[in-house]
This record gives C-alpha cells, sequence and structure tokens, in this order.
C-alpha cells in the first residue's frame, strides 16, 4: 500500500475558500440556506464551509447532520455504524434550499442514501451536493454542484480526508494506491 498523492493545507484552505465563494455568489438571496453534512465525513466539511460563510453572508447559514446508515443499500453487507451520530435537522426544510455536504464523492450511493433521509424529514425547495473531493468511478448518476479538487481516481484507491479540528495547517488528502 502506497501514497500516489497526497494534497497539502494550504491548497484545502484554497479548495475551501472557492467553494464557500462559489455558495456565496449563488445564494447572496436566498431566504433559507441549510447546509447538512454527511455523518462521518461531511460533518467536518460541513462545519468549515459554514464558518467560511458566515464570512461571507454576515451571519452563518443554519447546519445540521445526516446519519444515512439506515438508508445504505449495502446494509446487509455492513453493520451500521455506532460512530456516525443522529440526523441533526436545524428547523423545518420545508421550500428551504439545502447544501448537502461531503468529503469524497464516489459511486453516488452515499449521495442517494442522503436525498432519502433529507426527504423523510421534509420537503426541500432545492437541493444541491458540495464535495470537497470528487473522485470519480460513479455507480449512480450524481454530479456535485460545487467540487474543491476532482481527482482521477481507480475504484481501488482510497482518499482519505484528515481536517484537523482545531489546525488548518494539519490538513491532508491523501490518495492511496492498495496496490503500491
Amino acid at each position: 500500500m502506497g501514497t500516489r498523492k497526497t494534497i497539502p493545507a494550504t491548497e484545502i484552505e484554497a479548495a475551501f475558500r472557492s467553494l464557500a465563494q462559489a455558495i456565496a455568489s449563488r445564494h447572496r438571496d436566498t431566504l433559507r440556506l441549510v447546509l447538512l453534512g454527511i455523518a462521518r465525513g461531511g460533518t467536518s466539511v460541513c462545519w468549515r464551509l459554514a464558518s467560511l460563510l458566515s464570512g461571507e453572508f454576515g451571519n452563518r447559514p443554519a447546519v445540521g447532520t445526516l446519519n444515512v446508515a439506515f438508508h445504505r443499500d449495502d446494509i446487509g453487507r455492513n453493520p451500521i455504524p455506532t460512530f456516525a451520530g443522529e440526523t441533526v435537522i436545524p428547523g423545518d426544510l420545508e421550500g428551504a434550499t439545502v447544501i448537502l455536504v461531503d468529503d469524497v464523492l464516489f459511486s453516488g450511493r452515499t449521495v442517494r442514501a442522503a436525498l432519502e433521509e433529507i426527504f423523510s424529514c421534509g420537503r426541500p425547495g432545492r437541493v444541491e451536493l458540495a464535495v470537497l473531493v470528487d473522485r470519480g468511478n460513479r455507480r449512480l448518476p450524481f454530479a456535485a454542484d460545487y467540487i474543491g479538487f476532482t481527482e482521477a481516481t481507480t475504484p481501488e484507491e482510497m482518499v482519505r480526508v484528515a481536517l484537523h479540528p482545531d489546525d488548518a495547517s494539519q490538513d491532508l488528502i491523501t490518495i492511496i494506491n492498495p496496490a503500491a
């Protein structure tokens, strides 16, 4: 198993700023903007984006968390992880603009599960997708509206996103090739 590529903290910070600016430019006049991070990896990305957006908007958009474990299509093969946490929706989603946030977009199965969880909680007016890394290899027809990095990977490779909770200079994205 070997590291094929690393993306350092300076590039990750630039990608976050670019994501926040793109969201802000599209949603300056949006009345109810809700960011929902997919539990586990998407949660830290979501909070980091919300913090940057508070600078763009002057106030922080509503932020919540989605646990998609019960909607996964592989639930029979993989037990429900206890670390995922619960779904926390910050208010009524009816008519709101929801930005679904995740760290890595791969097959599209997690996005499908997240949409099911969102619509089990309400009926937003619009749902968009923001990801830090789009690694390709889609198996379902989903595309992100906002992308930090586009990295061509093989299905066997792994993308690890490590966002430090207190020190962004320690952030790192690693693409690992298990065959190397």
